[in-house]
């Protein structure tokens, strides 16, 4: 498919389904990251939906279905604003297939952005209709298409547990920073779950569902899945594999880039670090690949739990070949693996080790 117009910029790493990232850079360019400069995860054709007609059902374990149009939804509940990183559970995948070939995209460090996103609770809608409190997992189903090999085409659908869906931030969102979201976001109704791989914020909803087990979707039941190194396509026990719901703890160097040629001295680095549930307590930053660090400044809104933290930092760089690294710690003081190597899986999931670059210094 074409690149979106919205979308000048990226870079594209899948021309169908439509799936791209920005340059590393433009990640710096603000705390929160433009709509154009935010990276799209398509599983199939990106619908384009009439707002005036596009309807939201809520079924399953409930006292009240509901059925909701767009403007029903605005006007019964009170609108809520959350400030929080998605990012694809393949961020950094490129990095992981630099030791063996993976399946999926090859990403870079880009397949994740940090947006304001406004919309109304789900715990809200939940309560209005009288979801039972002992089902614990909450369904969505949405109105994109996947076409996957062996599976058929199917709608796209996911589910996380009640407590998450419960939670205050947990949102169904229309607008992202202060715009209707565009339609490679969700146009006009998606669900944001703060602190969760992308994958469980489905774009295009139309239907929640309150039940006692998981999504029967593909999407939940076979695929995003943290897996052991030495299983393979061929091997795979889905059920054995651990559903990815939170993000674990990465960074990464947004500026320079790869392969950057830069002149003698001072030099400007930065880039972003995650931690899920926990705070980003210190970035180090290694000029000579993690034989030596030392301690970038960071910049975190406090009032912004779910966002992601940027770091800076000024190195001395004398002529020759530099390998970059950086690394986070988290406020339990936990960091990152060294290599990937370490977490290296055929799906090319969770590429969370230190994030390097190479760049030559006249």
């Amino acid at each position: 498919m074409p690149v979106p117009s919205s979308k000048p910029n990226l870079l594209v790493r899948s021309a169908h389904p439509f799936n791209a990232e920005p340059p590393p850079d433009r990640l710096l360019a603000s705390p929160v990251t433009a709509q154009a400069d935010f990276y799209v995860r398509s599983h199939g054709d990106i619908p384009h939906l009439d707002p005036a007609t596009h309807r939201l059902r809520v079924g399953g374990r409930v006292a009240t279905p509901l059925d909701l149009s767009m403007a029903e939804l605005r006007e019964r509940f009170p609108a809520r604003t959350v400030i929080a990183v998605l990012q694809c559970a393949g961020n950094r995948r490129a990095d992981l297939q630099t030791v063996r070939p993976t399946a999926g995209d090859p990403w870079a460090a880009g397949a994740i952005g940090n947006a304001e996103w406004t919309g109304v609770a789900l715990a809200d809608v939940l309560r209005a209709a009288g979801a039972e409190d002992a089902a614990p997992h909450v369904a969505f189903e949405c109105r994109d298409t996947v076409d996957m090999p062996g599976e058929g085409r199917f709608a796209y659908g996911v589910s996380i547990g009640m407590a998450k869906a419960m939670a205050p931030d947990t949102l169904l969102a229309h607008t992202m920073n202060g715009e209707p979201l565009a339609p490679e976001h969700g146009f006009p109704l998606r669900a944001v779950v703060p602190g969760y791989a992308g994958v469980r914020s489905p774009k295009w909803l139309a239907a929640i569902t309150v039940q006692d087990r998981p999504s029967d979707n593909h999407m939940q039941q076979r695929d995003y899945k943290m897996l052991p190194p030495d299983v393979t396509e061929d091997t795979v026990d889905w059920q054995k594999g651990v559903t990815i719901d939170d993000m674990p703890l990465t960074s990464a160097i947004c500026q320079p880039a790869e392969g950057a040629v830069l002149d003698a001295g001072r030099t400007r680095l930065g880039g972003y670090a995650v931690a899920t549930a926990r705070a980003v307590a210190r970035v180090d930053v290694s000029a000579d690949g993690g034989r030596t660090w030392t301690q970038a400044e960071l910049e975190h809104d406090p009032a912004a739990p779910w966002s992601w933290t940027l770091w800076r930092i000024e190195l001395d760089l004398p002529r020759g070949r530099h390998e970059l690294a950086v690394r986070a710690w988290d406020s339990a003081g936990q960091t990152q693996p060294a290599l990937p190597d370490d977490v290296w899986n055929f799906k090319g999931y969770l590429s969370t080790a230190w994030h390097r670059v190479h760049v030559s210094v006249a």
